[in-house]
């Protein structure tokens, strides 16, 4: 397969994505923005709880 039947075949495949996809209503953007700001938090805190063992960990001197 050379390029140009490569980049025919990804314009096409691209153009299935569009015809099948929709805008999504407020309802759906609403609820994937919620679950996305949730992960997005999660992942925050277990950072942060992850740097404030380590500080404890240093300060106590387990951890040079």
């Amino acid at each position: 397969m050379n390029l140009v039947e490569s980049i025919k075949d990804f314009i096409a495949s691209s153009k299935r994505v569009f015809t099948v996809s929709k805008k999504p209503n407020f309802k759906e953007f609403s609820t994937m923005f919620k679950v996305i700001l949730l992960g997005v938090a999660l992942i925050g805190l277990i950072g942060y709880i992850i740097y404030l063992v380590f500080l404890l960990m240093t300060n106590l001197g387990i951890i040079r």
